[in-house]
């Protein structure tokens, strides 16, 4: 199952059985304030988290790694305790490195609990999680 900007696409593969949903791989990329995508992305990161899921949110491309800056203290919502209120309940958060290293963003720049990824990993969990059936949303 493959959720694309709030678009449903079931992946039919005959003779296989559609497995249960127990992890939601979440992806952000785009402007932290300028679209309600952020909002939304925690939203769901909070309410599948809720529901028993193993929930992953991605921040990747130059404008989604904003996200994980911490000390955002301009501009609203706040979404530093958000992030921290997600992380709490055990969400986990990842930060795209590429996109970190073209703006700039450094480890110690990321809220606590935010922790890098490479490209190849994000690229093998897209084949890890499309493989299991689970659920892959993108904002």
């Amino acid at each position: 199952m493959f959720l694309f900007g709030l678009i449903i696409w079931y992946q039919f593969r005959p003779g296989v059985l559609m497995a249960k949903v127990e992890k939601v791989l979440l992806l952000l990329k785009n402007m932290v304030y300028e679209s309600t995508s952020p909002q939304e992305t925690l939203k769901f990161a909070k309410y599948y988290r809720n529901k028993g899921f193993k929930v992953l949110v991605i921040l990747w491309g130059p404008m989604g790694v904003l996200l994980a800056k911490k000390d955002k203290n301009r501009g609203s919502p706040k979404y530093d305790s958000t992030i921290q209120e997600c992380i709490d309940m055990g969400v986990e958060f990842k930060c795209c490195q590429l996109a970190s290293d073209m703006i700039g963003l450094k480890k110690e720049e990321l809220i606590p609990g935010i922790e890098f990824i490479c490209s190849k990993e994000v690229v093998e969990l897209f084949l890890r999680y499309t493989e299991e059936n689970q659920l892959i949303i993108t904002f």
